[in-house]
């Protein structure tokens, strides 16, 4: 085989997921509603938590399950089409959730996009994942540290349940998840980070 077959089917792979994952459905949800501009919004995320600060807590949810869809599309498209590379489209279309070339780079900070992968990939991790996000939402209401706490849960599971092949792909997304936030942690660290609810942050 030629070196470009050989790269043929993992590059249609990053371009399947990157695609997939840089559609900004907060972003178009909220325009086709007639609520606005996300990224005048709130913090200017366009993710699930900025959305509900519309006060379209419908919009929110369904911003939610589309970027979580998207991420498992990637995977299960891969596994369908592209055997062998549900990796490279699942870490790339959350890449493309986090940096779309639609909106100049500025995308969302991956919490959704990544449980969409993880549980695509993993599942136990993902109903992990699901559980740590939700209950410390529900405990604290603060959207920020219930994503990152449940982002990072992703490489221990994998590595809990022996699944090594996805340790170093959890670990590096999560990373970026991490990154994404920073200006959260700030916040957090400061006792200044708003809880669901508010119209800041």
């Amino acid at each position: 085989m030629t070196s470009e077959i050989l790269w043929a089917q993992p590059a249609a792979a990053i371009v399947l997921g990157y695609l997939l994952g840089s559609i900004p459905f907060g972003v178009l949800l909220t325009r086709m509603a007639g609520a606005g501009d996300l990224r005048q919004i709130g913090s200017g995320n366009i993710g699930a938590t900025n959305v509900l600060r519309t006060g379209r807590k419908g919009l929110a949810a369904a911003t939610l399950l589309l970027d979580l869809a998207k991420g498992a599309a990637a995977v299960l498209l891969a596994a369908w089409l592209l055997p062998g590379n549900e990796l490279l489209a699942g870490g790339a279309a959350f890449i493309g959730h986090c940096y779309p070339v639609w909106l100049k780079f500025r995308g969302g900070k991956g919490v959704a996009t990544l449980m969409g992968v993880v549980v695509a990939l993993h599942w136990p991790s993902g109903l992990v994942y699901a559980a740590i996000w939700l209950g410390l939402l529900a405990a604290l209401r603060i959207s920020s540290l219930a994503g990152m706490t449940a982002a990072v849960s992703a490489p221990v599971s994998a590595a809990w349940w022996g699944r090594i092949e996805l340790v170093m792909l959890f670990l590096a997304l999560s990373l970026i998840v991490l990154w994404k936030h920073r200006a959260n942690i700030d916040r957090l660290l400061s006792g200044t980070e708003p809880r669901i609810g508010s119209k800041n942050g």
